[in-house]
């Protein structure tokens, strides 16, 4: 069984790596995989805090910035975070890691770490193209909310939390265009890739380890459920 997990950076890295969930983390994957000599893991991870911090800077200091410079910025953040998951992994990690789904051609060991791969492509939409490549027919999209809402509730006082939304639903809500940076739950270019694929994506607080346990289970959960 082949789970795949898109990690926010923001709980990898708020600001700086947090090692008390890296931990925890580690535990608790090394369990999943200890419970079944089947189990798999493929990790997508995001940028997080160095992320948005270097992207601010170019913005405030740059002449003209541009997305695309933006994108790379925040590409080789995802990239110092999933090293460094990939180094708590130790042996169960035999690939290097990921840095272009489209050529990812074998996933020896037992955890696959990934990292951003070019500009106009989220680690989101990554974690869609690994699920496709391995056989994987669900994503757990883990970042800082617990749920979907139909709107975003900092800016739309009515919104509501989902437990399940279709595809043509979640379109509705997180649009078509890809911005880097943008903060939706799920990237709107890996959202319609998703669709196509009848893919289901989870989306949960990954700062609940007990939650995330829950789903890798197949037990009940809080989150949103997408398909």
């Amino acid at each position: 069984m082949v789970k795949v997990l898109s990690l926010g950076g923001s709980i990898v890295a708020p600001e700086f790596p947090d090692a008390e969930f890296l931990k925890g983390f580690r535990t608790l994957v090394s369990q999943f995989l200890a419970a079944d000599g089947d189990n798999r893991i493929i990790i997508v991870v995001g940028g997080g805090g160095p992320c948005r911090i270097y992207q601010k800077a170019y913005r405030e200091s740059a002449e003209a910035p541009n997305d695309e410079a933006q994108d790379w910025i925040g590409i080789m953040a995802t990239r110092l975070n999933a090293q460094l998951l990939k180094a708590l992994f130790g042996p169960d990690c035999v690939e290097e890691v990921v840095t272009d789904p489209s050529a990812a051609s074998s996933f020896r060991g037992r955890v696959l770490v990934a990292s951003g791969w070019k500009p106009g492509f989220s680690t989101d939409f990554d974690a869609v193209m690994l699920a496709e490549r391995f056989g994987a027919d669900v994503v757990v999209n883990l970042s800082n909310i617990t749920k979907v809402y139909t709107a975003d509730p900092k800016l739309d006082p009515k919104a509501t939390p989902l437990d399940k939304v279709s595809w043509a639903d979640f379109r509705k809500i997180v649009g078509d265009e890809w911005k880097p940076g943008k903060n939706t739950p799920f990237d709107p270019i890996a959202t319609r890739r998703a669709a196509e694929l009848a893919l289901t994506v989870i989306v949960a607080d990954g700062r609940n380890l007990g939650n995330l346990r829950s789903i890798l289970e197949g037990k009940p959960f809080v989150g949103t459920v997408i398909g």
